[in-house]
């Protein structure tokens, strides 16, 4: 088994179980990992492929209580990419019109710090009382570029009138159409 997931599953039994109850749940664990006592069952073990993993703990996890538990603590949590798409919003926020020239080892770097300054910032007096989020992508997207948000959002044509005033003098006479002129 892999060192990182074996110390990472250390982490989760000390986070939900006491002590006393630890050993107890480490001791279900090997039990279902080797597939002794109670996970012997031939049938048991066959329906791990084939069962979702939900009804096969409500089914044949009663031998493991402590582990069973965890499981429908675990496989209840619904799934989401809202967290991916935090990183990307701010991905996209870093890496937007005017820093578009990072490379993407420091635009990822830039995310990093940006989502640990966030993280750091919920611990304050000053986010309990909401008098700032600072440090959340969403409500102040553009807050710290200024104006990007002009250039970002701005849905240009050739046949905006306002656009033309902006690049050419009134007193220009029109263009004929090229076609035209054939």
């Amino acid at each position: 088994m892999d060192n990182e997931l074996s110390l990472e599953r250390n982490k989760c039994f000390r986070r939900f179980f006491p002590s006393e109850e630890r050993v107890k749940a480490v001791d279900e664990y090997a039990n279902f990992s080797l597939k002794i006592g109670p996970f012997s069952n031939p049938d048991r073990i066959a329906a791990m492929c084939d069962t979702d993993p939900r009804k096969w703990w409500a089914v044949y996890g009663s031998g493991a209580q402590l582990l069973q538990k965890l499981a429908f603590k675990v496989l209840g949590q619904p799934s989401s990419s809202s967290r991916c798409e935090r990183n990307w919003s701010t991905y996209s926020f870093i890496h937007s019109l005017r820093m578009n020239k990072l490379n993407p080892k420091r635009a990822e770097d830039l995310v990093f710090i940006h989502n640990n300054l966030r993280l750091l910032s919920r611990n304050s007096a000053q986010y309990e009382d909401e008098n700032t989020m600072m440090w959340d992508v969403g409500g102040d997207q553009f807050a710290s570029l200024e104006d990007v948000g002009v250039l970002e959002f701005a849905n240009l044509s050739l046949d905006e009138p306002d656009l033309e005033r902006v690049f050419f003098s009134e007193d220009v006479a029109p263009v004929e159409d090229a076609s035209t002129t054939i």
